[in-house]
């Protein structure tokens, strides 16, 4: 068999995205609020904070910046849109 007799598809599988991709602005002001919420459980040492602060805020650093990237990234999409709508007009 030539390499030209081996069909091929033009199709690419790909791995399935992040939990967080498809979250929208509603979600990402969910997980600053949640990770906000989290930060003050930590602060406060309530039942089932972790031992070691650190790292207990560490993990809220992750999610609240998550958060942010998503509402900035929505934000900066939007305002891109707004700006060609608004060339387009004039």
């Amino acid at each position: 068999m030539t390499k030209t007799d081996a069909e091929q598809s033009g199709e690419r599988g790909y791995a399935p995205g992040p939990w967080w991709a498809d979250l929208g602005t509603g979600g990402a002001v969910a997980l600053i609020v949640f990770g906000g919420l989290a930060a003050a459980w930590v602060f406060f040492r309530l039942p089932g904070a972790p031992q070691e602060v650190t790292a207990g805020y560490y993990q809220v650093a992750k999610v609240v910046s998550i958060g942010l990237v998503i509402v900035g990234s929505t934000l900066l999409g939007r305002l891109r849109t707004r700006a060609a709508a608004t060339e387009e007009t004039n």
